[in-house]
């Protein structure tokens, strides 16, 4: 058997493992119901809403001058937010009063903001270094 597909077979078995693994929690949890529900509205939100943006948003970057600088602030945004979601938006108080000593809002917009900035500081950059450089004449 070559190695490869003994790779591909010891990383079948893991995945198996795994989903043996994740089935056997959710079944010991006092409410599997309201867990498979919660998967079910993650597989829906991801494949229903986040995926059909994430694409329509790199359709709209095609031809874009400076789309990587766009990409990777998109990508440093849509993480901290996806981060950050589950704790603004989670009713009542934390279980623990840690949990949560910190304003995370405006937390989160002041981190935007600074991810917004740094994007338009370095196309700022890239537009004055790849202008043509004038040689003092005044025409």
């Amino acid at each position: 058997m070559r190695t490869a597909n003994r790779l591909r077979y010891a990383l079948g078995g893991l995945g198996v493992l795994m989903i043996g693994t994740g089935a056997w929690l959710v079944a010991s949890e006092p409410d599997p119901a309201g867990v498979l529900l919660w998967l079910a509205g993650a597989l829906v939100l991801h494949d229903g809403v986040l995926a059909p943006v994430v694409l329509a948003v790199g359709l709209l970057l095609v031809g874009r001058r400076y789309r990587g600088v766009l990409r990777a602030a998109l990508v440093a945004a849509g993480s901290l937010v996806l981060v950050t979601l589950p704790l603004l938006v989670r009713p009542g108080e934390p279980p623990n009063p840690s949990a949560l000593p910190l304003p995370y809002g405006r937390n989160l917009t002041i981190v935007l903001v600074v991810v917004a900035v740094g994007a338009g500081v370095s196309i700022l950059v890239r537009r004055r270094r790849d202008a043509p450089q004038r040689d003092g004449e005044d025409g």
